[in-house]
């Protein structure tokens, strides 16, 4: 049984990382840092089915015997400085996405677990999804022919929302780009099997998102052909359609990425009746910890290493330099 402690227990923990631990089999959580040490005690206190203490810094927490792995569910701006302290105690290290504030900084915390030797993984978690791996094997078998193009959407209502963190250009990588594209962007690539080329964005600002976009649109062009877009806001009810169109059918759902509700998926050839697949997402995040609990029980590569996140971080940077000069921005390798 992996013990894991969570760097940054805030409301992605309590909403998303407790519950997935809850039903995890191969790992559990013993440690928590939170930047409000009194917060940190309350949080202890919530959760008394759990072995959990709260640690006064991050370096107390990954020093301690009674911590295997590192969970860095910090704001974007405190990953680079967590992932190389939990490096430092040799302890491997899941790191929430996006991965960084830009690509310079993953790539200083892939190339120094490396050295080090400790495993490094990105919580991409839409890769544990029923619905997503659905795609993804329809796709590669080409039941419908090669993929034309894809529309992926990420909505949330950010006003009076509790990370409030995620407004502060000095903490947050960036708004919905940021928070929620790379999602949609890193769900593509694993689907498709394939890798961005060029990248061209469009944002909207508004008083209230201040320095970090409100809502933005990217159009993804990718190196076998496939043209998608991702659109993304914090002015919009919850959504997460996701719909592909091929050469010979389409394949989608309404709701394709949510972790809260069971998932219509359906397939239509051209001409054909549409056929629609029950799916259930709601052990994406068990699984993924699942997963890197075992990787290193077993010494084997996770399934989403550091790299991976290194990727889509030069994507988010190609994406937010699209938006600011106006110029379509071809992704450098």
């Amino acid at each position: 049984m992996i013990r894991f402690g969570i760097l940054g227990f805030g409301l992605h923990a309590v909403r998303r990382l407790m519950p997935g631990f809850a039903d995890a089999r191969h790992c559990t959580v013993t440690g928590l840092w939170r930047r409000d040490p009194q917060k940190a005690q309350e949080a202890v206190r919530q959760y008394p089915k759990f072995p959990l203490k709260s640690y006064e810094t991050p370096d107390a927490l990954c020093s301690s015997r009674e911590v295997d792995a590192i969970f860095v569910a910090s704001p974007d701006a405190l990953h680079l400085e967590h992932v190389l302290t939990a490096v430092r105690h040799g302890k491997p290290v899941l790191c929430e996405k996006p991965m960084a504030m830009n690509a310079r900084e993953a790539e200083q915390m892939v190339d120094t677990a490396e050295k080090a030797g400790v495993l490094l993984g990105v919580a991409q978690n839409f890769r544990f999804q029923s619905s997503v791996n659905r795609f993804r094997a329809v796709i590669s078998a080409g039941t419908f022919g090669r993929p034309l193009l894809a529309r992926s959407e990420f909505h949330y209502f950010m006003r009076q929302h509790p990370r409030k963190w995620l407004k502060d250009p000095t903490l947050a990588c960036g708004g919905p780009v940021g928070d929620v594209a790379v999602h949609c962007i890193d769900a593509l690539r694993y689907i498709f099997q394939d890798e961005v080329s060029s990248v061209f964005g469009r944002a909207l600002y508004d008083q209230e998102s201040g320095a970090v976009e409100a809502a933005a649109t990217l159009v993804l062009e990718f190196k076998k052909g496939t043209v998608a877009d991702v659109t993304v806001s914090t002015r919009a009810e919850y959504r997460t359609p996701l719909w592909i169109t091929c050469e010979g059918g389409m394949i989608g759902a309404e709701d394709a990425l949510t972790v809260d509700h069971e998932v219509d998926v359906q397939a239509k050839p051209i001409g054909g009746e549409v056929k629609t697949e029950r799916m259930a997402n709601d052990r994406t995040y068990s699984d993924q910890v699942d997963a890197f609990a075992l990787a290193i029980e077993r010494g084997a590569p996770f399934s989403i290493p550091g790299r991976e996140g290194l990727i889509n971080q030069r994507i988010l940077d190609a994406a937010y330099t699209s938006i600011k000069t106006g110029q379509r921005i071809q992704i450098q390798a």
